[in-house]
């Protein structure tokens, strides 16, 4: 491993319920972007400077053992050293222990599968915890260099991006009105699997921690007890894993002759649109279309890796295609100039595992009470209808509403099954959603607890992300913040309020409501001491900052750092 001396601070022993999260925050923030003007500036000696200056800083050690150990969804799983992280004083541990230059050799990677759409498993390598916070701390340094470099075409996996976008994309691509009308459906066999390393390594080329990355490229992995060498790829699990996948599948849209004016519209008769391994080309003809996949054969090949034959194929707008559980095609309708019109429906694949999952958890929770049970199913709800709201979904939505109508009978006629129809109506439906004038809605009378309903979520358009606009731009700070206030539309009502109120910022920590991390409602006068339910005593703050401000240790600490709203 190589080395890296602490840099401003003095020897300590770090008290993760005291850390000030908000100036953690604030130093690492300002020093990625300071690393992406620097790169458009074209001043690569100070980039190099500034990567190995915020791979020494303390704030990001203590940001990146917050996110492997706390946020990421893994923070449960251990590598091959079984060693997990799960308390403040082993996370101060943890943090006292990467701040010194101890050499590291990083471990073998455990490989885990889990289920693919096809029936078949998608391998993923599971890093132990110290690799983790090393890859955290590596990424903060390099990925602010390449989100100054990244096409705009590039989606996936990169911070201020998200599928939403791509779909926005593929929008502008195939209205009725697009002379491109022939489209690319590609696949990439195996991409985390097969990328090459020699041109990943020459494509990283002087990066501070180059040494540390080949060595996690190398590193083997365990498989049911079995070593194995790891010559290709990148192992799909590790935190760094998608940002060296974007790397390596950079420069597509100039090897396809993508181009662009000065006022960012597109000029080539040809355009891409890709989110991490998955992408489609937008072509005018049928020759130009086999031409693309003539020259991606060739381009991919100098990585390492080959376009699936099974799984590329090549169609007509009018023929339609999937693209990120949302189905593109253009229909015939007589009232348009045209004759077509452009439809982006969730796919009837993507369907068919949403109602498997809401199968699932009613059946494997079909003795619970309802209140239970409904706990269990409104964030799933939730989360799948603010995910297809952005396309053409009200019917797709109504037909999922009587399906979970039909669920909610046999739950009721299980749990009552010498009760009749009319009784069990009468104990479990209602106008129990005060908001809405619907009379007939699933849940628990007594408490008020009532089933969401996918037809509540209207058709909401999403806005797409400018050009190459980053996050790290320092120069787009009001853009950036604007954008963060149209997310708070998928909360809830009451906490939407709330997050408007405190311009979408958690009040602790002082970073985005919207990281990732679990949000929960705080008294700032505690309901024990006569603090009531109201706007004016609620702060919506990130579950781990609500633990912070409840920990014994940061109470008076406290009271000095969080603003009032």
């Amino acid at each position: 491993m190589q080395s890296f001396e602490i840099v401003n601070v003095t020897q300590r022993t770090t008290e993760w319920n005291c850390v000030n999260w908000r100036k953690a925050n604030k130093v690492v923030r300002r020093l990625r972007q300071r690393i992406f003007k620097a790169t458009k500036e074209g001043k690569l000696k100070l980039v190099r400077s500034l990567q190995r200056l915020l791979m020494r800083s303390y704030s990001n050690i203590l940001l990146s053992v917050r996110k492997v150990t706390q946020i990421n969804a893994g923070k449960n799983t251990p590598g091959v050293d079984k060693l997990l992280v799960q308390t403040p004083s082993a996370r101060g541990m943890l943090v006292d222990m990467l701040t010194q230059c101890i050499p590291w050799k990083p471990l073998p990677v455990k490989r885990v599968y889990i289920p693919k759409p096809n029936k078949k498993q998608r391998p993923l390598g599971i890093p132990c915890i110290i690799d983790r916070c090393l890859q955290a701390i590596v990424k903060n340094a390099l990925e602010p260099y390449w989100e100054a470099i990244f096409e705009r075409s590039s989606y996936g996996f990169r911070p201020g991006r998200s599928a939403h976008d791509a779909i926005k994309k593929i929008f502008t691509l195939a209205h009725s009105r697009t002379r491109k009308k022939w489209v690319v459906d590609a696949d990439i066999k195996s991409c985390f699997d097969e990328i090459a390393h020699v041109p990943l390594k020459n494509a990283i080329g002087n990066f501070p921690a180059r040494k540390l990355i080949n060595q996690w490229l190398k590193a083997r992995y365990m498989d049911k007890g079995t070593f194995y060498e790891t010559n290709t790829g990148v192992p799909q699990g590790g935190i760094i894993s998608p940002v060296l996948a974007n790397i390596a599948l950079h420069g597509m849209e100039q090897a396809l002759g993508v181009t662009y004016n000065n006022k960012d519209q597109l000029t080539s008769p040809i355009a891409v649109v890709r989110y991490a391994d998955d992408f489609v080309v937008f072509c005018e003809t049928k020759e130009s279309a086999l031409n693309s996949v003539s020259i991606l054969n060739k381009w991919m090949k100098d990585r390492g890796l080959t376009l699936s034959p099974e799984k590329t194929k090549i169609v007509h707008i009018s023929e339609g295609f999937d693209f990120l559980g949302f189905s593109i095609r253009q229909y015939k309708d007589t009232n348009t100039k045209t004759g077509w019109k452009l439809l982006i429906k969730p796919s009837k694949e993507s369907m068919q595992k949403l109602r498997d999952k809401l199968r699932r958890v009613w059946l494997e929770n079909k003795t619970l009470n309802v209140d239970a049970l409904i706990a269990k199913l409104n964030p799933i709800i939730r989360g799948s209808a603010n995910y297809f709201r952005i396309g053409v979904s009200s019917e797709i939505f109504n037909s999922l509403d009587y399906w979970m109508y039909k669920r909610a009978r046999r739950y009721t006629k299980r749990m009552h099954p010498n009760k009749s129809d009319k009784w069990r109506i009468n104990r479990y439906w209602g106008k129990l959603n005060l908001d809405r004038n619907d009379n007939f809605v699933f849940g628990n009378k007594l408490s008020g607890l009532h089933l969401l309903k996918f037809s509540w979520f209207k058709i909401n358009r999403h806005c797409l992300v400018k050009g190459t606009s980053s996050p790290d731009d320092p120069a787009l700070k009001e853009y950036w913040l604007n954008r963060e206030k149209d997310k708070s539309k998928y909360l809830s009502k009451s906490l939407e309020k709330l997050a408007l109120k405190q311009d979408n910022r958690c009040p602790l920590c002082g970073d985005s409501l919207f990281n990732g991390e679990t949000l929960h409602r705080h008294h700032k006068i505690p309901r024990h001491q006569g603090g009531q339910d109201t706007y004016a005593n609620l702060q919506l703050v990130h579950y781990y900052c609500h633990q912070q401000i409840h920990s014994s240790q940061k109470k008076d600490i406290f009271k000095e750092e969080l603003p009032l709203w």
